[in-house]
């Protein structure tokens, strides 16, 4: 195995600066990447073909869940909670704008990037659903119910469906990856007021159906609940593979499909912007980065192609395998049914694109509380990427994690293929381009793991 000690250094020299932005990634692992490429293709590929042999039950006995407790939800306790999370939220974005400027010691950085964007995602994905107690409009909304003692007064229009939270995560996307500073304390409490404010409108104006279909981050958090592997079934909690909860959730409309291969889209694309492969694509040289300003309408432009091509993909695979397979299915009902099973893709992409930023900004965390508790410093460090042992383990993790995110939607969209009932032959064949296109995604994830960063 080869490591390149230098950018473990560069890394260690330069950590303040680079925690910043919480997509940066500020190493280069120079691994025998082709072997673990090819690894995690032909596993994928062996697991596709593993389904044309296994029996029709199996599958579907993989996602059926284990049920454990009755659940006697009491709505005061999440409102409580919900209350908290949005005092909390507000004394951090007061201190984003009279707080220290350095993203590095200012609080709601590091609350938005680390401890949410990568922390909380990847839990409510990885865990079940947390968001349902963090939500920080919930309380604030039943607390106006109360004392104003009406309901909304405006009926959430249903054309308007889940596109309202397209709009919101694409345009979170773009603030994300083409912003120049998105870790700027002072931008980043005017971004996040102002949002807060705007979402507590829609649900005093809409009720609860604003928040459950137009408001992006709960949008996306009841996404990747379905991909957890605690949930509830018929009032009870439940436990099973990951996934299971797609298999027996309600059926997903146009707006909210969309939505979900956007999040795949806008991850991937999160990793792409950074490669030498697009700045060179850009004209630009990775040696002489002229900076994120330079770079905003490519990016944000580039946010788009990615996410239209992947749609396109995603839908002509859909559309060949209904003809292979002789069925008569429309293309946006196949789109709808098996749009769900991209998730875990999605959330794979998500632990592992951010596992190294969370091992080092993970530290800016714990130095913050200590502190705040008056403990003992906590000294932040990115030593162990110098070392190949650590190296080679974090590699391992991520490319575990997006081989088994791929295996998974694979075997839920084989599930998805049988319940419809056209028998084992019919089901493979039609599920092959699908299958075809997840193999091909799974080298391009791991290669956009391993490959050179320049920005």
């Amino acid at each position: 195995m080869r490591v390149i000690g230098l950018s473990g250094v560069f890394l260690a020299l330069t950590t303040t600066v680079l925690w910043a932005h919480a997509s940066e990634q500020g190493f280069v692992l120079l691994l025998p990447t082709d072997i673990y490429i090819v690894a995690g293709g032909l596993t994928v590929l062996i697991t596709v073909a593993l389904l044309a042999v296994l029996p029709d039950r199996l599958t579907d006995a993989l996602f059926r869940p284990a049920r454990l407790t009755a659940v006697r939800p009491r709505s005061w306790h999440r409102h409580i909670m919900s209350l908290a999370v949005a005092i909390v939220l507000g004394w951090l974005v007061w201190r984003g704008v009279v707080g220290p400027r350095d993203p590095g010691v200012n609080p709601l950085p590091l609350s938005v990037w680390v401890v949410f964007w990568i922390g909380l995602v990847s839990l409510q994905g990885l865990l079940g659903d947390v968001w349902r107690w963090l939500n920080p409009w919930t309380g604030v909304g039943a607390l106006l119910h109360r004392v104003t003692g009406s309901r909304a007064p405006l009926r959430y229009p249903r054309r308007l469906g889940y596109w309202p939270a397209v709009l919101g995560f694409l345009g979170f996307s773009g603030f994300l990856l083409a912003d120049p500073a998105p870790s700027d304390p002072g931008r980043l409490a005017l971004i996040i007021g102002l949002y807060w404010y705007a979402m507590l409108a829609g649900l005093a104006l809409f009720g609860p159906a604003w928040m459950a279909r137009a408001e992006a981050i709960t949008v996306l958090m009841r996404a990747y609940r379905h991909v957890a592997l605690v949930g509830r079934m018929r009032g009870r909690l439940a436990i099973g593979v990951p996934g299971w909860q797609i298999l027996s959730g309600p059926a997903t409309g146009t707006g909210l499909a969309v939505f979900c291969l956007l999040m795949l889209g806008s991850g991937s694309f999160d990793g792409v912007n950074e490669t030498f492969l697009w700045l060179d694509l850009l004209g630009i040289n990775p040696l002489e980065f002229p900076g994120r300003s330079a770079v905003i309408l490519p990016n944000l432009l580039g946010l788009l192609a990615a996410n239209a091509a992947l749609i396109a993909v995603f839908s002509g695979a859909l559309a060949l395998g209904e003809r292979l397979a002789g069925g008569t299915t429309r293309l946006p009902a196949l789109f709808c049914l098996y749009a769900p099973t991209i998730l875990p893709i999605a959330l794979a992409y998500h632990v592992a694109h951010y596992l190294t930023s969370f091992l080092v900004d993970g530290q800016y965390v714990l130095r913050a509380l200590a502190r705040a508790l008056n403990l003992a410093e906590v000294h932040v460090t990115a030593g162990f990427l110098n070392s190949p042992g650590p190296v080679k383990v974090i590699w391992l993790a991520q490319a575990g994690t997006v081989v088994a995110g791929h295996v998974i939607a694979i075997l839920l969209a084989h599930a998805l293929a049988m319940r419809s009932g056209h028998g084992r032959g019919r089901a493979v064949l039609g599920q092959a381009p699908l299958a075809a296109f997840m193999v091909g995604y799974t080298v391009f994830g791991l290669w956009l793991l391993a490959t050179p960063r320049g920005a």
